[in-house]
């Protein structure tokens, strides 16, 4: 006879042993780096990208290279919030506090 499943349960090996492979973030939360907004999201926000990881920055603009510091990291993408404008040379650049 076969075992029925209830409402909810999932398949063994649903996630494709995604849970086992941690991949580290490029950023940390709380640390402040030199980024070029690279072009806005549909909610108008400056979009970000160091070493190919999304970061959401409200209140910047296309072109900006400016200094931000991670607020929150998600699965797919991070947010953080202008601190300054960016240095010279770098980007995505870290500076140690």
């Amino acid at each position: 006879m076969e075992e029925r499943r209830g409402f909810g349960q999932r398949r063994g090996g649903f996630r494709g042993g995604r849970e086992s492979s941690f991949v580290p973030k490029p950023v940390e939360v709380g640390k402040e780096y030199d980024v070029d907004i690279q072009e806005l999201s549909r909610r108008g926000e400056g979009i970000a990208r160091i070493q190919g990881l999304v970061i959401f920055v409200p209140n910047a603009k296309q072109g900006d290279h400016i200094k931000v510091k991670i607020t929150k990291i998600s699965r797919r993408f991070a947010e953080a919030e202008v601190v300054g404008k960016g240095e010279a040379e770098g980007e995505g650049q870290e500076k140690e506090e």
